[in-house]
């Protein structure tokens, strides 16, 4: 029966979630707008007449037409086909470098609030030898060090958005770990991982769930401008960032090999601002009626 109860609770608590993210007008048009741009990154490629490296030499360069909606680029590729491949990769990287970087700083944040004394001071000082650098320039040096490819670019996204999180779960272990239900599970002999992870960790996840979504956005940003320095994923792939730079040297004269990617990472990073807003206000227990 308990159990049930608590089912039920947890399913109450999501519809509620949910319920207050469809209030906030922001948070539908930013969750509309994602997943009309992951939709089409997602399908449209299957749709699409132009392959992703297919050369046209008679429309090299050309504006946008019936025939190429978006227009082509120097070397006469379809630009619509290319963005709609490129976002899996500029999506992706953002996605899981947020989410592998918030794994990484909810394990050490919580080894450091839980423990404290000299682990707590260790982890720190360390992480603030890491914050100490600007996290465009450790982005460059892993990526310099480790090479191209997806999983090295992921790499050195995630390297400098550690300290931060770090930071923001040591902070809630610290106002949690003096409560009366963790010295109840100290008292029963539960395991510092059970403690750590099954009761503290629960009881911090909002904050995580905020800057998580909200990092997503800014660790596009970052991911575009490995590519557009010529870090991160290579050419022929068609990243955001890439096409960026490949459009860099005919902004006068073809303004629109630069400003058809530049427009779709402004409206896919403002998409998911607004929904990390409403996530923020969904999750915020001060704003429930």
């Amino acid at each position: 029966m308990a159990a049930k109860t608590q089912k039920v609770q947890k399913t109450n608590l999501l519809l509620e979630f949910f319920y207050r993210m469809t209030k906030s007008f922001s948070s539908k048009l930013g969750l509309i707008l994602l997943l009309l741009i992951v939709l089409l990154c997602l399908v449209g490629p299957f749709f699409s007449p132009y392959e992703i490296n297919g050369v046209d030499l008679l429309n090299m360069y050309s504006g946008p037409s019936k025939a190429h909606l978006l227009g082509c680029d120097a070397m006469g590729r379809d630009m619509l086909t290319r963005l709609m491949y490129g976002g899996r990769y500029s999506l992706a990287l953002g996605v899981c470098a947020s989410l592998f970087g918030a794994l990484v700083g909810v394990v050490i944040g919580s080894v450091g609030g839980y423990f404290g004394g000299i682990t707590e001071t260790i982890i720190m000082r360390l992480m603030d030898v890491w914050s100490a650098l600007p996290g465009i320039l450790l982005c460059i040096l892993v990526s310099s060090a480790m090479g191209s490819g997806f999983f090295a670019t992921v790499i050195a996204l995630t390297v400098g958005g550690v300290p931060g999180t770090v930071r923001m779960i040591r902070g809630q272990i610290l106002s949690e770990r003096t409560k009366e239900y963790i010295e109840a599970a100290q008292s029963i002999n539960c395991s510092s991982f059970m403690i750590m992870f099954k009761h503290l960790l629960p009881n911090v996840i909002q904050p995580i769930i905020v800057t998580t979504t909200m990092g997503i956005g800014s660790t596009m940003i970052m991911a575009a401008s490995l590519s557009y320095i010529g870090l991160g994923i290579q050419p022929p792939n068609p990243e955001w960032g890439a096409m960026l730079s490949d459009g860099r040297s005919y902004i006068r004269v073809y303004p629109h090999m630069i400003l058809v990617p530049g427009i779709i990472i402004a409206l896919t990073v403002f998409a998911i601002n607004l929904l990390g807003d409403g996530v923020r206000d969904a999750l915020d227990p001060k704003l429930r009626d």
